[in-house]
This record gives structure tokens, C-alpha cells and sequence, in this order.
């Protein structure tokens, strides 16, 4: 049985009529982060402390409303408020400058769009009828709402997935042992970070980036014509939910099995009916279940079950349903504290 590690009331000290308190004022603190974001307060705030007003005349806002939005924040060690009154950076208010190698400006904003807003308060009617609010809220689904009514929404959508993509890439690469593969597919693979990644380490590499054809459109400039990476890519548009037309000794598949299970099944089903017996075939997902980003998962799971319907997988539940697909099962390693890899094979 898996055994959870969660922070208790009593392990901070904080007693829990506070605790509770302040969990219920979540959403002030995430309305912040984003302020703080759309602001550009951290881009502005440089490597010595400035005062709130000096701030406030960078970018441009009331300086006795930017001060208490900062000392909201440093409350969460995110921006820090010295003795003499003024604010400097701490590792997390680094995280919200848009050039940081470690930036999570566009993922807090996408976390924060008007649409999460608008759904989060319907969380007990998913949780009744397990089933996505956004066609209730908007008419229609939620990526249909995105690229046709919230352009702005799919930019920032796009820029997020783009940072962690780019972000995890490298821990794949360096996480993956690539001895006798020479070449290996991406499946729904975005933008072919992974790919790129994978493809940059291992010269003798070969491989191809499968996924919809206004993703590929924008794909990596390493793997497109005239990239460093072009002539060992094929760049393929599909929907690997309706077929993967690729033959590799490996396969790789990132974080798109949450949507639900009829696509999962659909997407393993094609993996193993493209695949030569033997195979290799790497599942990597979030789990809500086994993992030090515990807080972060659930918290994505419920965001999934409220704008598609979707879900985050446990431990078990991703075996079972590679398992139930037809693969064989191996190690499950994790990438970093967000992701874990599941080695499998095809059957012979």
C-alpha cells in the first residue's frame, strides 16, 4: 500500500482553525501570483532590493496597492520583505521573470486563466457527476473554447506547455538508456522537445514526432527544415488516438494519457498495432499517488476532471491500463518530483 506524505497542521505548528483559514484564502494567493506576473513585478525587481514605490514606477501601478500585493506574497516566500521596508527576490519570485532557465511565469498564468475562475466554484458538480463542467459554462469543449473564443488563453495554454516541455525534456534525456535503440518516436509529443532532447545527446539517433497538424506546424525549430536536427527528423502530422503510422525500436509517450480512458486505450491499442514484437514503449505521466508533487498533481487532477473530464493516473492505474492494452510492464523510475516513466514492451 502506498504510503502518502502530506504536511500536517501539527508538523508546521500552525494550529489547524489557522491552517484551514488560510487553505480557504487559496485563491488570493494564486490571484497574486498572477498579478505579480502579468505585472511583470518580478522581470522588473533586478538583484538588489527596491523599494515598493521604485516598483510601482517600473511597472507602472499604485505604489500603496503594489506594496500590499508584495507583502501578500512574501508570505509565501515568494518575494521577501526586508528590515528596512524594501522587497527583494527569493527563488520562487526568480521563478515568475519570463527569461529565467527556470521559469514558471506562463504555468502560473495558465493555472490562473479567467476560465479557471469561472469553473472552479462547479467542482462539486463534477465531483457528482465525474464528468467536465465546460461545455455547461462556455457551450462547447474546452479546447474548441480556447483556439475559437480565448486567443489570448491558448497563447499563454501554448507558452506553458512549452516551458515544461522544454524543462522536462532534458530529465528525460538524461534519465533514458538509449543502447541499442537507433530509432524512436515521439506520440503526441508537441512541439518535439523530448525528441529534440534525445535527438541532440545521441547522434546516431533517428527519430519522428507524430501529433496533430496545427502542433507539428509549430514544431521545434532544431527539427524543422533547415534545424540542426532536420535531416535525422520526420516531423508527421496525425492523431495518434486514430493511428500511429511510425515503425521504431522505441516509443515514447508523454503526459497525454489524462484526457480519458476511451483515448488511452484508443492510443496504446495503435501503439502495439504499429510496433514490431519486442518494442520498447515508455509511458510518462504525473501521479496523484507515490510522489513528492503531491499537492501539485491532485490539485492538476481536479483541473482536469473540471475542463475535459480528464484525469491523473496512480501508480496502479497506469499499469493496469498499459497492462490491459496488451504491453508488458517493467520499471517505473521516476524523472524528477513531478514524473515518473514506465518501461514496457509489446508482446511477441
Amino acid at each position: 500500500m502506498t504510503t502518502v506524505n502530506t504536511t500536517t497542521a501539527q508538523e508546521t505548528g500552525t494550529p489547524p482553525s489557522m491552517r484551514l483559514r488560510e487553505l480557504v484564502f487559496g485563491a488570493a494567493c494564486a490571484a497574486a501570483v498572477r498579478a505579480a506576473a502579468r505585472l511583470g513585478v518580478a522581470d522588473a525587481l533586478g538583484d538588489s532590493p527596491a523599494t515598493a514605490e521604485e516598483l510601482a514606477a517600473s511597472v507602472r501601478t499604485d505604489p500603496r496597492a503594489l506594496r500590499r500585493l508584495l507583502r501578500a506574497l512574501s508570505c509565501y516566500e515568494i518575494f521577501e520583505e526586508t528590515a528596512d521596508g524594501r522587497f527583494a527576490h527569493t527563488e520562487m519570485s526568480r521563478m515568475l521573470r519570463e527569461n529565467d532557465p527556470h521559469s514558471l511565469k506562463y504555468i502560473s498564468l495558465w493555472c490562473t486563466e479567467p476560465w479557471t475562475w469561472d469553473a472552479w466554484p462547479l467542482l462539486d458538480e463534477a465531483v457528482r457527476s465525474g464528468s467536465s463542467v465546460f461545455d455547461r459554462l462556455y457551450g462547447k469543449g474546452f479546447f474548441d473554447h480556447l483556439h475559437e473564443d480565448a486567443h489570448e488563453s491558448a497563447h499563454v495554454f501554448n507558452q506553458a506547455m512549452t516551458t515544461s516541455s522544454m524543462q522536462s525534456a532534458r530529465d528525460v534525456a538524461e534519465l533514458l538508456d538509449l543502447t541499442g535503440v537507433s530509432t524512436v518516436a515521439d506520440i503526441g509529443g508537441g512541439q518535439g522537445h523530448v525528441l529534440a532532447s534525445l535527438l541532440e545527446k545521441h547522434p546516431h539517433l533517428r527519430g519522428t514526432l507524430l501529433d496533430l497538424p496545427r502542433v507539428v506546424a509549430n514544431a521545434d525549430p532544431r527539427l524543422r527544415s533547415g534545424g540542426p536536427l532536420a535531416e535525422r527528423t520526420t516531423v508527421l502530422p496525425g492523431d495518434c488516438r486514430e493511428a500511429i503510422p511510425v515503425d521504431a525500436d522505441l516509443y515514447i509517450i508523454k503526459n497525454i494519457l489524462e484526457w480519458d480512458d476511451e483515448s488511452t486505450r484508443r492510443t496504446l491499442r495503435n501503439v502495439i498495432g504499429a510496433a514490431r514484437p519486442g518494442a520498447r514503449v515508455v509511458v510518462i505521466e504525473n501521479l496523484v499517488d507515490d510522489t513528492p508533487s503531491m499537492k501539485f498533481t491532485t490539485a492538476m487532477d481536479l483541473l482536469l476532471l473540471l475542463n475535459v473530464g480528464g484525469a491523473k493516473h496512480t501508480k496502479e492505474s497506469m499499469i493496469s491500463r498499459m497492462a490491459d492494452a496488451g504491453l508488458i510492464v517493467g520499471d517505473v523510475r521516476p524523472v524528477n518530483a513531478y514524473l515518473h516513466a514506465f518501461e514496457s514492451i509489446t508482446p511477441a
